[in-house]
């Protein structure tokens, strides 16, 4: 199983935050994944029904929306990882996660859909992960105008994914 070792030149500043948060919480990629994906599972049993659908701000995401944008965000992030690791050259290009949440419709679904989406497009990632070679893990592409590892994005992904976990508890659940 690969470890986590991603230096600061293997990521843009940006995603700073969500490498510590991944390096800080795991050892390993793919271990990481798995453990995450059950933690997943786990906080969404349950979730208190009346805070499927609220905002603490106006303009403020949903849980269902947050749920739907990690689903987004993953699969462009593994999608960059794919590409890069097959050693493609072609800069990828960043999106807009607003207009991607206002596009979907994520609150008239349910939450269990929305999880078990993620549980199905986590687990095609954790395959990816799996799959991927010292080499490969090493290799950097282009995507949203910086230079960026398959490793580090597999801790984006991981770091991103905890903080909107983080993001809910403090926010929607008012745990502290």
């Amino acid at each position: 199983m690969p470890m986590i070792n991603v230096n600061p030149n293997e990521y843009a500043s940006f995603y700073e935050d969500y490498v510590n948060l991944a390096t800080a919480h795991f050892t390993s990629l793919v271990l990481g994944l798995e453990e995450q994906l059950n933690t997943v599972k786990l906080y969404f049993d349950g979730f208190p029904t009346n805070k499927e659908e609220f905002r603490y701000e106006v303009g403020k995401w949903t849980p269902k929306d947050i749920v739907q944008h990690l689903i987004d965000a993953e699969r462009i992030f593994a999608y960059r990882s794919l590409r890069i690791a097959r050693n493609d050259k072609t800069p990828l290009p960043g999106f807009d996660e607003n207009s991607y949440v206002d596009m979907v419709e994520a609150n008239k679904r349910s939450l269990a859909s929305l999880v078990g989406e993620f549980i199905i497009v986590r687990k095609a990632t954790i395959t990816l992960f799996q799959n991927f070679s010292e080499e490969q893990l090493q290799r950097f592409g282009t995507a949203s105008n910086a230079s960026v590892s398959v490793r580090a994005l597999g801790c984006i992904i991981l770091g991103h994914t905890l903080h909107h976990l983080n993001v809910i508890t403090t926010r929607y659940l008012d745990i502290k």
